[in-house]
């Protein structure tokens, strides 16, 4: 009863609603009325904005194709780390400043992030001409329109691969073109698969040669260190952490990492 006597009284709330609601349905079901149509304006005619994104090719003749293109900028930059350090003077900084670390007794300082950004600046600063010589015989001509990408590649390598002949020994020239099964070949005609890796066999072993005299003398040092505490009968002190000292003084002294950077960038430029 009580329940019927609820339902009683939430019927007229619900008339009323129903009411209400009513005007608003039969407005949206009404068919739409068709405004009458504005006064036509001239049109002026104005070409959309258009982004065309194709793979045909240049229209140079005998240039590669746009997605050839893309594949081996691509690959460059995928091999990129790996040419700045073979194909420059990266290999022998970074070497030798890892031995005069080593040769300090100091293996985290200066981090190896110093090391190699130091190694980075050097080596654009030693390579700078010859990457003037490829953006002035390469890179400009080929964004002029007067060569192609193959003669531009061609070009680029003129310049790295004089710098790496330079440096590069003749015995490893020699061993890697008898490795390859080539015969007698001219310098200038030598291939990129040869003058590469005799190039770095040649840094490796500059680079190894500058370590082992950069070791002397605190190799020295530490012969005096350890011949003095063996004679004052101190053998416990361990002879590194008295020759540490000593070998940061001479190094302060001698203004080293001057003599050393010297050194380095003397033996590319002579």
């Amino acid at each position: 009863m009580n329940g019927l006597r609820s339902l009683c009284r939430l019927l007229p709330l619900l008339l009323v609603l129903a009411g209400s609601f009513a005007p608003a349905v039969s407005a949206r079901n009404a068919p739409p009325t068709v405004a009458p149509a504005p006064a036509a304006v001239p049109a002026t005619k104005t070409d959309p904005f258009r982004l065309n994104i194709g793979l045909e090719g240049t229209g140079r003749p005998g240039d590669v194709s746009v997605a050839v293109q893309i594949v081996i900028v691509m690959t460059l930059l995928s091999v990129a780390p790996s040419i700045v350090l073979l194909m420059t003077s990266f290999t022998r900084i970074v070497i030798v400043l890892g031995f005069v670390r080593t040769a300090l007794g100091t293996p985290s300082a200066p981090s190896n992030q110093i090391i190699v950004g130091l190694s980075l600046f050097l080596t654009f600063f030693l390579m700078g001409p010859v990457f003037d010589r490829v953006q002035k015989e390469a890179l400009n001509p080929y964004l002029d329109g007067k060569l192609t990408s193959a003669q531009a590649l061609d070009q680029a390598s003129l310049p790295l691969k004089d710098f790496m002949l330079k440096q590069a020994r003749t015995r490893d020239l020699e061993y890697f073109l008898e490795l390859g099964g080539y015969g007698p070949t001219a310098v200038k005609d030598l291939p990129m698969r040869v003058v590469i890796p005799a190039f770095v066999i040649s840094e490796l072993q500059t680079a190894f040669q500058m370590g082992f005299l950069l070791f002397l003398p605190f190799l020295v040092i530490d012969f005096l260190v350890s011949s003095v505490l063996m004679a004052l009968g101190m053998m416990m002190m361990p002879p590194t952490v008295v020759a540490l000292p000593l070998k940061l003084l001479l190094f302060v002294l001698v203004d080293g990492w001057h003599l050393v950077v010297k050194s380095l960038v003397q033996s590319f430029v002579t």
